[in-house]
């Protein structure tokens, strides 16, 4: 990303930094590296503010007789429950769009395409958790709505720094770069040229 990004409009999406996810007792224990990236998170929040750009919070809203349950995965997250809340470290404001999600991407069954689209977005930064799972396909789906997309890397997680490494590294150099790009929080910010 050169300076012609500079003319970007982007957006910072915060996938699933739900507070079922930070509860010892969830059954995948992300919670440690969850934790590594809430002021990350919090520092890309204030600067895209500063500049007037969409910051969207999409959270897991599953139902206990998903589908997704039939497998391993226990139930969490569940709508209109507590625990499907983002957590009170990260500094949601009432401009903010939270945006319940239904699956793993926060474009699937949601109308975020649109929302974002009318807001004149072209770029998605992804942030929050999992690396391997819902970040992923929220990345994937960006490209898919044919907005370009961001892996924020120190400001993403999974149960292991292994997974996490390894998710990233398969998109480090690709063919859709500069479409799709893995950068850390501060190439982010030295890209679009933030205060």
């Amino acid at each position: 990303m050169g300076k012609k990004e500079m003319r970007e409009k982007p957006a910072l999406l915060i996938i699933d930094m739900v507070k079922d996810t930070f509860d010892d007792a969830h059954p995948l224990p992300i919670t440690p590296f969850g934790r590594q990236i809430i002021e990350p998170i919090n520092g890309l929040i204030r600067g895209f503010r500063k500049q007037a750009w969409p910051v969207v919070f999409s959270t897991d809203a599953f139902h206990e007789d998903d589908f997704i349950f039939k497998g391993r995965m226990k139930p969490h997250s569940l709508a209109g429950t507590q625990g499907a809340e983002v957590i009170d470290e990260l500094d949601r404001q009432p401009e903010d769009l939270w945006l319940p999600k239904p699956r793993f991407s926060a474009f699937f069954g949601t109308t975020l395409d649109e929302w974002l689209k009318a807001r004149g977005v072209t770029l998605c930064a992804v942030a929050g958790l999992a690396t391997n799972f819902c970040v992923l396909t929220t990345v994937m789906d960006a490209l898919c709505h044919d907005f370009k997309a961001v892996f924020l890397e120190d400001c993403t997680a999974t149960w292991s720094e292994e997974v996490h490494q390894q998710v990233l590294n398969n998109y480090r150099r690709n063919p859709l770069d500069p479409l799709l790009r893995v950068l850390s929080a501060q190439q982010l910010v030295d890209t679009l040229g933030m205060d």
